[in-house]
């Protein structure tokens, strides 16, 4: 995965063959993706790489994440349940996720709804001053730590992840708080990852 900013928006994220390509994704949304670049950087936030891609921090807290697919490019906001969404654009990740990202399908998108992100920028700004927290949902599943820094270092399985049913979430979480030791814990989740990104539970085959 890259770790230098430019690279991102030059030659691609670095996780998959398509890398410096010009068939790499962020090619194809190139312009729609500098001017998300813009629009965070003039909201003040700053600037970094995690997970191979472009995050914008404030206070200390991850506020959005670019991305590029085949179809679409994607503004991510973290802590999203804490948004008001007034415009309705916010969009789940998967079918039983919460409504985090603006989509974008044409490069144009982005400019014409500058008012809108920059609003939505200001809200995740604030709750992040304040240290708000959004609430925890009653079916959400406690995760052993090992998980919760596996799903921190890779972007693709957090969503698969958090796509997931709160069933199969829970079957993770009692297939790993069955090791007796943090090493085990690790090696089942790299076993996982798999079956994980296909949408299965931990059972499942």
């Amino acid at each position: 995965m890259i770790t230098e900013i430019e690279e991102y928006f030059t030659k691609g994220c670095g996780r998959c063959p398509r890398f410096d390509t010009a068939d790499c994704s962020t090619r194809h949304w190139a312009a729609g993706l500098a001017e998300l670049r813009r629009q965070c950087r003039a909201a003040g936030l700053a600037e970094t790489v995690k997970w191979g891609h472009p995050c914008y921090m404030h206070a200390g807290r991850n506020i959005a994440i670019l991305g590029a697919f085949r179809g679409d490019f994607r503004l991510s906001f973290f802590d999203a349940a804490l948004l008001s969404d007034p415009e309705a654009v916010l969009e789940p990740q998967g079918p039983n996720s919460r409504p985090d990202m603006i989509r974008f399908t044409d490069d144009a998108q982005p400019a014409a709804m500058a008012p809108v992100i920059g609003a939505y920028l200001a809200e995740a700004m604030g709750h992040a001053e304040r240290g708000t927290r959004p609430p925890r949902r009653a079916e959400e599943v406690d995760l052993p730590e090992e998980l919760l820094d596996a799903l921190d270092a890779d972007i693709a399985l957090a969503e698969a992840f958090r796509a997931l049913t709160p069933g199969r979430q829970r079957s993770y979480a009692i297939h790993l708080a069955s090791a007796k030791t943090s090493a085990t814990r690790t090696a089942r989740i790299l076993r996982a990852r798999d079956r994980i990104l296909a949408g299965k539970g931990a059972n499942e085959r």
